[in-house]
């Protein structure tokens, strides 16, 4: 545990115990001069009764923000909360998600997957970055500020010693250039060393934005750099180290867990990545005089109800009626004159032109210096070959749009658009002669696409979307979605109803149909997967309930199999790509119920889910996440939370991780081990003091009791109990 931090933490709560009381300041017994000022009153003496030019004047800085995400298809500004938020503060760092609804490999910044199928991406994608989503911040993920005076701010969280421990640290900044320009970056370091032998992780990002929003013209820009790595140990050698130590040589006291034998040493996955994305669109409208208090919501009636007051007053004017026309027009200028401040010019936009260029680079690396001879069953290249791939491709898209509120007709935002997407892959092959060489693969796509979306509504938002590739290597796959929130009055409590669904059918990404590497080779020809989604759901504000269920049909389901061969000493790895020719189902429902008795809060969240087929694609039965706290201030100015959070699912055979690939796998089916039935408690005090955020959390308390059975993936045990500390401060200046 750093000793800067809770010196840190010691003088951020020093001063609670005087905030309290009241202190003057100077000699209550001094003798009154007639005025407020003085020798002992805190003011400097000035002789001159001039003001004092070396007091600088105290200025109020002001501490409003306005923060959005953009959306990576058409641009649209989607407008967020400000990410200041006290309540589980204390989980934002944590790998296995807010609620610990992931499995990973135990160490902070670990790869990991959802145990929720529906929170996972909808699309099966292989491309060696989507376990490490803790960690990559995407466009449309990215905070872009709008701020009235520079923006700071400054995180860090810790755990452990320098041997063993954890660190992240991050920094945002944000300051704008006038209104209507902003800019500013986002760094981010995290170090986990690891609890467990050759299990370090080390991620560095360094991102670039800006942006610049006006009636008529708008961009945003997004430019990231991110190195990845990460130490391979390929799980622990046997589990009864955790499970049961007594039957191992665990037994004696000074064995840690850093002494538990591993199966990889020497070795390691990295990730180089770049991405730019540039997104920026033409407003094409007129400008209105309205008062200033219209909403948007309220504007197109407003200006066609001004449109139609003045076709009925120039109808009923005859124009050689002067008189008439000069009284009109007095009385029209002393209304202006009256109504002047309540006014003002406002820009309707009518129609857009949006441009949207992507572009991704990522060159993946497997590097092993020493490998064991009973872990991998084949090896495809020589023994120092570069196990290394890249990727990059870019994708431009081009969108016209008619604008939603220009009239009181235009309900929705019309939009219709294409892309072209262009991608580019080396992967490692041999000739005849067994000599090895860089092979390039190309591809692109045409798709076009139609999309209608309304958010202006307070009481219904919806959005319905299609597109089809019409050229290129991925031609006839398809994707038609739409969902929507209608927000009510029942049981005299506002309610909502959201529904989605979607109809896709996409071609397995480019790493699944090819993939050269030192102990892994394919080259398939696989066909389209079909999936079917639909999901529903409503929330009762007063009751704090919130219930959502869903069911997908999956067809052509595509996978990673496990195929290991039995050896003298356990199983050597063998891996293949397949395809679920038949239909796997998924159901859903999840209750999120929270309470509340007076500072006493209980948040629950339980999800229920079953597949169709088990050994294909494993799902938990159930999750539950439970925090029970207590809310309360002390001082009147510290903002406090006290509480106990538990995690647990019940026990599956969860997928398991390939180091060589990067990516979960299925199980061995003759070598099937189960985890869950486990429940992980932590506890914590969490704090907010104005700007700044800080707690002291004591992970997984529980470590050791129970069945023991601490796993989050198959052989690669969580991090044992740790006490934690993390501080988030905002600064304006």
């Amino acid at each position: 545990m750093s000793s800067r931090l809770l010196y840190i933490l010691l003088l951020l709560t020093a001063p609670l115990v005087a905030s309290g009381q009241s202190f003057k300041t100077g000699n209550t017994n001094r003798i009154s001069t007639g005025g407020t000022g003085g020798f002992g009153s805190g003011e400097v003496f000035n002789p001159f009764g001039e003001r004092d030019t070396t007091k600088s004047e105290h200025k109020e800085v002001p501490m409003e923000i306005h923060q959005w995400h953009i959306d990576e298809l058409l641009g649209n500004p989607l407008p967020v909360n400000a990410d200041t938020l006290q309540h589980l503060y204390q989980n934002w760092h944590l790998t296995e998600g807010m609620n610990g609804e992931y499995n990973f490999l135990g160490n902070m910044g670990a790869p990991r997957l959802s145990r929720i199928f529906f929170n996972r991406p909808s699309d099966t994608k292989y491309n060696f970055l989507q376990p490490y989503d803790y960690f990559l911040t995407r466009p449309d993920e990215i905070f872009f500020t709008d701020t009235k005076s520079p923006y700071t701010n400054l995180s860090y969280n810790e755990s452990g010693d320098k041997i063993t421990g954890d660190d992240r640290f991050r920094a945002y900044f944000a300051t704008n250039a006038g209104r209507k320009f902003g800019v500013g970056f986002l760094f981010d370091y995290l170090y986990g060393r690891g609890r467990f032998d050759n299990q370090s992780t080390a991620f560095m990002n360094f991102s670039l934005f800006s942006y610049y929003r006006s009636d008529r013209y708008n961009y945003h820009l997004l430019a990231s750099r991110y190195h990845m790595k990460m130490a391979e140990n390929g799980g622990i050698t046997d589990d009864l180290y955790i499970t049961n130590p007594e039957k191992t040589d665990a037994a004696s006291s000074s064995f840690g867990t850093t002494d538990i034998p591993v199966k990889l040493d020497r070795t390691w996955n990295r990730n180089e990545l770049y991405t730019a994305f540039f997104t920026h669109n033409y407003n094409f409208g007129f400008k209105k005089r309205v008062r200033k208090d219209i909403s948007p919501d309220s504007l197109a009636i407003e200006v066609a109800r001004l449109m139609e007051e003045y076709r009925d007053t120039t109808r009923t004017i005859s124009p050689s009626d002067s008189l008439q026309l000069a009284h009109i027009a007095d009385s029209v200028a002393r209304r202006d004159a009256e109504e002047y401040a309540e006014y003002e010019q406002r820009f309707i936009p009518v129609a857009r032109i949006t441009h949207t260029a992507n572009f991704e680079s990522n060159r993946h690396e497997f590097i092993s210096h020493e490998q064991p001879y009973n872990y991998y069953a084949d090896r495809f290249l020589r023994y120092d070959s570069l196990d290394r791939t890249d990727y990059w491709s870019i994708k431009n898209t081009v969108a016209l749009t008619l604008r939603e509120g220009f009239s009181k007709w235009a309900i929705a935002d019309v939009s219709a658009y294409a892309s072209y997407k262009y991608s580019s892959y080396k992967l490692p092959d041999t000739l005849a002669n067994a000599q090895e060489y860089r092979r390039r693969y190309t591809e692109h796509t045409v798709m076009i696409g139609a999309q209608i979306e309304s958010n202006r509504s307070k009481h219904l938002t919806y959005r319905l979307r299609g597109e089809t590739a019409v050229s290129g290597d991925d031609l006839g796959a398809f994707l038609l979605e739409g969902k929507g929130r209608l927000n009510i009055r029942l049981l005299r409590q506002d309610a909502h109803i959201h529904a989605s669904a979607f109809i896709k059918n996409n071609r397995p990404s480019f790493y699944y149909r090819h993939y050269h590497s030192e102990h892994y080779w394919w080259d398939n020809n696989l066909d389209k997967e079909f999936r079917t989604r639909i999901e529903g759901g409503f929330a009762l504000d007063k009751w704090r309930t919130r219930i959502k269920a869903g069911i997908e049909n999956i067809k052509n389901y595509t996978y990673i199999a496990n195929h290991s061969q039995r050896a003298t000493y356990g199983y050597l790895s063998r891996l293949a790509v397949a395809q679920e020719s038949g239909n796997i189902q998924i159901l859903s429902a999840t209750l999120n119920q929270d309470f509340k008795f007076g500072p006493l809060h209980l948040d629950t969240e339980f999800t229920y889910q079953n597949s169709s087929n088990k050994s294909v694609l494993p799902l938990p039965e159930l999750n539950l996440y439970a925090n029970l706290y207590l809310k309360f201030k002390i001082a009147k100015v510290l903002n406090t939370e006290l509480g106990a959070d538990v995690r647990y699912f019940t026990p599956y055979y969860a997928p398991d991780y390939s180091p060589a690939l990067g990516e979960f796998v299925q199980q061995n089916a003759a070598d099937k081990v189960e985890i869950g039935n486990y429940p992980i408690v932590n506890i914590y005090a969490n704090f907010l003091l104005k700007q700044t955020r800080f707690y002291v959390m004591y992970y997984h308390i529980n470590e050791g009791t129970g069945n023991k059975r601490s796993f989050l993936a198959p052989h690669y045990p969580m991090s044992p109990k740790a006490l934690w500390l993390g501080l988030s401060w905002n600064f304006y200046n």
